[in-house]
């Protein structure tokens, strides 16, 4: 099997996934998953879409990530994973659909108004 490249998306974090083949193995911007995310969780969310359709030994993942936060990261990395599964199986859309695995979370940060301290904040009103 070719490898399989896809992006995912989420606030400000980028991932560009590589899907080939393999044992099993994810590795982030050359660290192992082990050591890039360091809490159990955005292990978990990474996992999400391998597990569900019970592949998770088979395809070994390489993965450029960049900008935004540590679980704008997992997110996006998620949504990457779930685009190759597709491209590989596109039966398996549906249920990833379905687990809500498909779908880019369109929200972003809104822009800092001028004269104001942030996008919506004012500053304390004063009358006199």
């Amino acid at each position: 099997m070719e490898v399989i490249n896809t992006i995912g998306r989420r606030k400000a974090a980028v991932a560009r996934v590589y899907v080939s083949t393999g044992q099993g193995n994810i590795v982030i911007n050359r660290r192992p998953i082990e050591n890039y995310f360091s809490l159990p969780t955005l292990q978990y969310i990474v996992r999400q879409p391998l597990e569900l359709l019970g592949v998770v030994g088979k395809y070994d993942i390489k993965v450029n990530l960049d900008g935004g936060g540590f679980k704008g990261q997992a997110e996006a990395l998620r949504l990457g994973i779930a685009r190759a599964l597709v491209e590989i199986n596109p039966e398996s859309k549906s249920q990833l659909r379905a687990a809500g695995f498909m779908t880019r979370d369109p929200r972003e940060v809104e822009r800092k108004k001028p004269g104001r301290p942030k996008a919506r904040k004012r500053f304390q009103f004063s009358k006199r």
